[in-house]
């Protein structure tokens, strides 16, 4: 599909590109080594995820594509990455995290998967991490809707990195990271016919 926005994460380690068919793609920047000394420019893919869907709106009757207008990263603060992606109408907030490691031994689980009986367990085991093949997460965290009623063109998270602005042809909206439905109205220059 065709790329609609393009965003690099603070350190500059991750590319995020958002496309016209509403799917997210990461890059991560190769780590230089002895034996590749210039591969330190070359992005290879990290993770896809489908970040938003077509939507409709029946009370408007409109329909909403699902490309990405913009993405923005927001400080790494521990191993996960978060970001915002937006389309006309909807802001998510993305967990991006990576698991290398799977707990084995469960008390009420068998190997495959399946419950036991309660009756017949007589021992208490406490489980054990064994490693795996590296999987990459995206998972959302939280959703920001109905709160534009023009196109969103615009999203920048703040200094505090607790919150961030949206913005329409019209209107600019301040969000918390933690509040999904309700914003702030900061800026209104929608006449009043």
């Amino acid at each position: 599909d065709i790329i609609s926005t393009v965003e690099f994460s603070y350190s500059g380690d991750l590319l995020a590109t958002g496309d016209k068919g509403g799917r997210v793609v990461i890059f991560q920047r190769e780590q230089e080594n002895k034996s590749r000394p210039h591969a330190r420019g070359e992005y290879n893919v990290y993770s896809t995820f489908q970040s938003h869907e077509p939507e409709f709106d029946y009370l408007k009757s409109l329909e909403i594509e699902e490309k990405i207008n913009k993405i923005r990263w927001l400080p790494q603060q521990n191993a996960a990455h978060f970001l915002l992606s937006t389309n006309d109408k909807t802001i998510k907030l993305w967990k991006i995290s990576e698991r290398d490691k799977r707990a084995e031994g469960y008390n009420l689980k068998d190997e495959d998967g399946r419950l036991r009986d309660p009756f017949r367990i007589t021992a208490l085991r406490v489980p054990i991490l064994k490693p795996m093949d590296l999987m990459v997460e995206a998972s959302p965290r939280r959703i920001f809707a109905n709160a534009h009623t023009y196109h969103i063109n615009s999203i920048s998270v703040n200094s505090d990195h607790e919150t961030y602005l949206s913005a329409d042809d019209l209107r600019i909206n301040l969000w918390h990271l933690e509040i999904t439905d309700r914003s702030f109205n900061i800026v209104d220059i929608k006449p009043v016919n």
